[in-house]
């Protein structure tokens, strides 16, 4: 028997089981508040995996569009919520189309969760 693969294969062994117990990584999930025709924060800055979620506080509709395309919600009535996971880099800035003078900008940064 080879004593030093048994060892090498009983390091990977525990870094398995290590693994299993700590569980996955969860991506990492922030909120937008829009309330007084207000993005709140109005730039946000996170990691790539990140899931923004946009609620309504405010007492009429408002959406959350992206500029380029990227992602647009539906028109989000009083506490109403859009969720959109960022997956890569980048700048994603944004408004409603209903208030165009509403902007707002998600900053994503290489990797994962909040910064």
């Amino acid at each position: 028997m080879n004593f030093g693969k048994n060892i090498a294969l009983g390091a990977i062994g525990l870094a398995v089981v290590a693994a299993i117990a700590i569980g996955p990584v969860r991506a990492e999930e922030v909120e937008v508040k829009i309330d007084n025709f207000v993005y709140n924060p109005q730039t946000l800055t996170v990691k790539a995996g990140t899931t923004v979620t946009w609620v309504n506080h405010d007492d009429i509709p408002h959406t959350a569009t992206s500029k380029t395309g990227v992602f647009r919600s539906k028109a989000l009535d009083t506490d109403d919520k859009f969720s959109f996971t960022f997956a890569t880099a980048g700048t994603f800035p944004y408004f409603c189309a209903l208030h165009p003078h509403m902007t707002g900008t998600i900053v994503v940064e290489a990797g994962s969760g909040k910064s």
